[in-house]
């Protein structure tokens, strides 16, 4: 159930105004957003500004939400400090774009002053009223967004942020109350937001106002509203901006700058994010590196996404990586919405890449990961279609698949779910779509194609374990066929030859190979020659899975 918000006392700084302030900020944006994309302007004219700050301000929400119990009583309330920082580190794990991970920076600062030892600091230094201590931690926010910025520039969203905490603050050391602290913070944010026309070249040319810092002032006034319970009057994006002018060439870039948007989380430490971030400045521009305590958001945009990544593994574990197209997300923001579209959840970067070059909008996911509803959501957005076919590829995934085709049902997509259960499933499915022919068919083609494929994975036992096919030492390779135990054997290749030769017992015309990042070529020729041998009329096909795939994965169609 959605959580009511409301309103509360004006010098009320607890875990269920942070909540307020979170529930009303994402509807704020949500209402926005649509508007916010169309006046996104720098640092690349992308339409996804707005987008990007409501995915941020869902992950945060939804974070927070979990840190709250189903019951309450007198020993199971969230404190203060465990809420902002559930609330920023759900933003820091779900941040998007540019403007995103300045966001989920900013929510940060707010949780560094108002935890428990944040809030001491600030008592010791004369500031025990919650309007002092908002105060204090709308300067920190502004302090830490602008640090995470390699090349912070005026007229933007970081101008809009510090303006608010000058204001705030001033407000703060008049011993204002928190609400009163917070109406500063708004109004002076929404007058930065006016200034910035006249500080970035680029949008005084296109004659809007900064995206990132219009989502901002949405923010601060949801703030406002959660300590006063007066709602701001309603401010169109589009009543004070000129749209964007539209280049003859959809796909041509308005402006010299890199092809490629790179994000992913990082496991790492501070002294290796430090060096990271002086080589990724060398390979692009728009550098936002957030976070702390070991994890971390990265944000680049450069022209080797490839070299990007590596710089990530450098330093330490990335994950959750999203390489973005400039050139297509200038179309989705430009053009009609195309057709039909397919989104796939694939465990392997090799799969990725194939399956994109299919033409379907992809979820690259971890071994032992599971994608939230959001995520695929986020992912039938950018696929930007009339229609939508969902291939999850597991089932664990199809609950978190049902929510988000709700979702998007609910904003106007149609969306059909087709209950993969493997990745060789989905490239089944993938080889028979047909946009051309109407939604039914092609869903049912699919589902056809899908159903008639059985699923095997090969992969290494971790410990000592009973399964269907009995005992399983540490080190066994597991052959798993339609996702049970069939075979435990010692080595790859002969584990392999027997869950072919159990697949294809009961007939079959095509074996799907997907190989994992460790596994020679050798093994993939052997077990090429032992399908031909046994069974002259079915033909092979064998790919790469990449990073993050398992060990091999094989389809029997």
């Amino acid at each position: 159930m959605a959580h009511e918000p409301q309103p509360q006392p004006p010098d009320e700084l607890d875990a269920e105004a942070v909540r307020t302030w979170s529930s009303l900020a994402l509807a704020a944006l949500g209402r926005a957003r649509e508007d916010i994309d169309a006046i996104n302007v720098y640092p690349v004219a992308d339409a996804d500004t707005g987008t990007n700050l409501y995915l941020t301000a869902e992950s945060a929400d939804r974070c927070l939400a979990g840190a709250f119990p189903e019951v309450t009583d007198g020993t199971g309330r969230t404190s203060l400090a465990e809420a902002v920082r559930a609330w920023a580190h759900g933003a820091l794990v779900g941040a998007r774009g540019n403007s995103g991970t300045i966001l989920a920076q900013l929510l940060r600062g707010v949780a560094d002053v108002l935890g428990d030892e944040g809030a001491e600091r600030a008592r010791q230094s004369g500031q025990g009223g919650s309007g002092g201590l908002l105060a204090s931690a709308l300067t920190r926010a502004a302090e830490e967004a602008y640090e995470a910025v390699a090349h912070p520039v005026e007229g933007t969203m970081l101008t809009v942020a510090g303006a608010a905490a000058r204001a705030g603050e001033a407000a703060g050391a008049a011993a204002g109350t928190a609400a009163e602290v917070a109406r500063a913070a708004y109004d002076a944010a929404r007058a930065a937001l006016a200034e910035t026309p006249g500080q970035l070249a680029a949008l005084g040319r296109a004659g809007v106002v900064d995206a990132g810092g219009c989502g901002l002032v949405a923010v601060f006034g949801a703030l406002w509203q959660t300590l006063s319970g007066e709602e701001p009057a309603a401010e169109p994006v589009r009543g004070r901006a000129v749209p964007v002018p539209q280049s003859p060439d959809p796909c041509a870039q308005e402006e010299d700058g890199p092809a490629y948007e790179v994000i992913y989380l990082l496991e790492a430490s501070e002294a290796a994010v430090g060096e990271l971030r002086e080589r990724l400045d060398r390979l692009g521009d728009s550098l936002v590196v957030v976070g702390g305590d070991g994890l971390w958001n990265v944000h680049v945009h450069v022209d080797d996404p490839g070299a990007a990544v590596e710089a990530g593994v450098v330093a330490g574990r990335p994950y959750r990586i999203r390489i973005t197209h400039f050139g297509d997300e200038r179309r989705r923001g430009r053009g009609e919405r195309a057709q039909r579209a397919v989104v796939a959840v694939v465990p392997g970067e090799g799969l990725a890449g194939l399956c994109g070059e299919a033409g379907a909008t992809t979820v690259l996911v971890r071994p032992g990961e599971t994608p939230a509803a959001a995520e695929l959501l986020d992912a039938v957005r950018r696929a930007h279609a009339r229609e939508v076919v969902l291939l999850p590829g597991g089932a664990e995934l199809r609950a978190a698949a049902a929510a988000a085709a709700e979702q998007a049902r609910a904003e106007g997509v149609r969306v059909a779910v087709i209950p993969t259960r493997s990745a060789v499933q989905g490239l089944a499915a993938l080889a028979v779509h047909d946009p051309e022919g109407t939604f039914d068919e092609d869903v049912v083609a699919m589902t056809a194609a899908a159903g008639a494929t059985r699923y095997g994975e090969l992969a290494v036992a971790e410990r000592q374990s009973f399964t269907s096919a009995g005992i399983c030492q540490a080190g066994d390779v597991l052959g798993l066929i339609d996702g049970d135990v069939a075979v435990i054997g010692s080595g790859l290749a002969e584990t392999a030859e027997a869950v072919l030769d159990r697949m294809l017992g009961s007939g079959g015309e095509l074996v799907t190979l997907v190989l994992g990042p460790d596994v020679p070529d050798a093994v993939a020729e052997r077990l090429e020659a032992h399908v031909q041998a046994g069974h002259l009329a079915v033909d092979t096909v064998t790919y790469r899975g990449g990073r993050y795939s398992a060990p091999l994965l094989v389809g029997v169609e």
